[in-house]
């Protein structure tokens, strides 16, 4: 019996790059998984059948996960459908970005809500479920921007710092109850939003001296969706090559 087996996993941004990767590992363990997505509905069912294939069961919820009635509205289907949720992972994200000089309100809000609002809500609506079998393993996709901030991602960086505070303030809260909650920071990954950075001077920044793959974001994660990781929580892992050590 593999490690996840039994258990549901649901997975933001899961029908591309690193949360098509995660989706992907924690089935790979065991774990049935519904995949939220925005709106490439062929993508996240193109996912959903890579997830069956493995042998587990698989759901595609599309969902604006900055809304929070929406939000409410998803994790009740997948309860219905799964009898329960185990694993979260907070991957959702988009950029919108432009040196603060320039920005405009909206390209800071709209990142603000689907990166840290989208988070919140998730979390929200899925901890009545873990405080009820007191259990549960949040993880939240932050970025090493988050860290140390970037130029011209003043909102990206914001939001991913936000990620960090919540993430420590939920496993404060929600550690009596049994529930994890980490965050994982990842550097250059490769991925669609990440694909016009190739060739940029930031790969000379990485000691190791190359971009991450999204597969090896999903083996931290998959680690951090397990009972080995049943003792950590409130921690932030970078994995991004000692780019920000």
């Amino acid at each position: 019996m593999s490690v996840l087996t039994g258990r549901t996993a649901v997975v933001t941004g899961g029908s591309r790059g690193i949360g098509r990767a995660i989706a992907l590992k924690l089935a790979s363990l065991g774990a049935n998984v519904a995949i939220v997505y925005a709106g490439r509905t062929d993508a996240a069912q193109a996912v959903c059948g890579e997830l069956e294939c493995l042998g587990v069961k698989a759901l595609a919820c599309q969902c604006d996960v900055a809304d929070f009635a929406a939000v409410k509205e998803t994790v009740g289907a997948v309860k219905a459908g799964f009898g329960t949720i185990d694993i979260l992972v907070n991957n959702a994200g988009i950029t919108r970005d432009g040196l603060i000089a320039m920005m405009g309100e909206e390209a800071f809000d709209a990142v603000l809500d689907a990166n840290l609002k989208g988070a919140f809500n998730l979390i929200r609506h899925c901890t009545p479920i873990f405080m009820r079998q007191r259990r549960g393993k949040i993880i939240n996709i932050s970025s090493v921007v988050g860290l140390s901030g970037n130029s011209g991602q003043a909102n990206y960086s914001a939001s991913k710092a936000g990620l960090i505070g919540l993430t420590k303030s939920v496993a404060k809260e929600l550690s009596s109850r049994g529930v994890c909650c980490n965050a994982i920071a990842p550097g250059l990954i490769q991925t669609e939003m990440t694909r016009d950075l190739e060739g940029s001077p930031l790969l000379s920044a990485i000691p190791l001296g190359r971009a991450g793959q999204p597969e090896e974001v999903a083996e931290l994660a998959a680690f951090l969706a397990s009972p080995a990781s049943d003792y950590i929580t409130g921690e932030v892992i970078r994995i991004d090559g000692g780019m920000c050590m």
